[in-house]
């Protein structure tokens, strides 16, 4: 029995938003077409927005359906920098964001931004000062929500207003955060001034329960955002290309649902990280827990093996039955050294030494079990001859 603890990476399907899909994809027509049919496809993504919007606090215009997180992430950036180009370059980028951020900003520095770096804790928290002195003068900033690696929670509300108070727009990367903290865009934006402080913010649906494939980038009103995709004025002119009517519908359908369940879910698991985090610490007491204690995502747990080859850790576990990850999911199979490890001041090899462990809907007291008992064992054969 496989015994799956990797739903940060992607989480099951829920059957709602299955039945959902299927049910959908029964409408056949192009939402942009002006017959019956279109419009009866139309009507069934136009519900799909309204709905989607309720559960994120936007206005449904607002809404702009993805391919996913990465795409989102891509259309803000990319977006929101050639919008801004003309008259500011530079780019406020934490030091421990998801890699959709960091590459887009890479190949962004190819066409003239500049990066303003902005330090992270030892936690694997955005430093506030720093972010706010790093803003004036900026074309945009971007922050994670919670950090997809370590689950620590950055004050999103701290970090909008600061953006707002110095003129700059932002982007905030929810993906990690979705389904497990509340995001409200509106109440996270405030009382902002047009083009300023929050002005989008990216989810995912395969984090939630809908299918693999879509997303959503919320877009402020006053947002002034180039597309990254042409051919079309779908969605505003922001995202061109026949719109995805049945996945709509089926992540309106996982986003209702993991709204409903969300605090509920939340104290579930939380209690059941936190006794996989203890049996840890209780066979291997030299494993050490990374990411704010507390301030956290309720199902992370990224622990530190210190001595331990992450990589034979991870085949370990998959030879028993456990799924877990190292890291990112967008870095999945690339031995690499965590780049937030590092960024929280450990050294390359630590960074190399470290299990991601992400529970979810389907996370019982038997996938805890499973972890305990083999996590010794494990660490000793993945820590060489020294402890074997």
């Amino acid at each position: 029995m496989r015994h799956y603890l990797d739903h940060a990476a992607t989480t099951p399907l829920r059957p709602e938003a299955r039945d959902a899909w299927l049910h959908a994809s029964e409408t056949v027509g192009n939402a942009s077409s002006t017959h019956g049919a279109g419009q009866d496809a139309r009507r069934l993504l136009e519900e799909a927005r309204e709905r989607a919007a309720a559960v994120l606090g936007s206005e449904p215009i607002e809404v702009v359906f993805t391919s996913g997180g990465t795409e989102a992430i891509n259309l803000a950036l990319q977006g929101l920098w050639e919008a801004r180009a003309a008259d500011a370059e530079a780019i406020v980028l934490p030091d421990a964001e998801h890699h959709a951020t960091l590459d887009t900003v890479a190949a962004l520095t190819a066409r003239g931004a500049v990066v303003r770096p902005v330090p992270v804790s030892a936690a694997g928290g955005i430093d506030l000062s720093a972010f706010a002195a790093t803003l004036p003068g900026a074309a945009l900033a971007t922050a994670l929500v919670a950090n997809n690696e370590v689950g620590t929670i950055n004050d999103a509300v701290a970090l909008s207003a600061a953006a707002s108070d110095s003129g700059i727009p932002l982007h905030l990367d929810a993906v990690a955060a979705l389904g497990h903290l509340p995001l409200s865009f509106s109440q996270l934006r405030g009382a902002a001034a047009a083009g300023a402080g929050l002005i989008a913010m990216s989810v995912a649906g395969h984090k939630i329960g809908a299918p693999v494939g879509v997303g959503a980038l919320v877009v402020s009103r006053t947002a002034k955002l180039a597309p990254i995709l042409h051919g079309g004025a779908q969605q505003r002119g922001l995202r061109a290309g026949t719109q995805d009517v049945p996945g709509a519908v089926a992540f309106a359908t996982a986003l209702e649902l993991a709204e409903r369940e969300r605090e509920s879910e939340a104290s579930r698991l939380g209690a059941l990280r936190d006794r996989l985090v203890r049996g840890i610490r209780d066979r291997v007491p030299e494993a050490e827990l990374l990411g704010d204690p507390s301030r956290r995502l309720p199902g992370n747990a990224h622990v530190l093996f210190p001595g331990a080859v992450g990589e034979s850790l991870l085949f370990l576990l998959d030879m028993a039955g456990v799924a877990a990850s190292t890291g990112s999911a967008c870095q999945a199979g690339v031995a690499e050294p965590s780049h937030v490890v590092m960024a929280m001041g450990r050294s390359e090899r630590e960074a190399r030494s470290v299990l991601r462990f992400t529970l979810g809907r389907t996370s019982t007291q038997a996938d805890v079990d499973a972890v305990l008992a083999v996590i010794a064992d494990t660490y000793v054969r993945a820590s060489g001859p020294s402890r074997a």
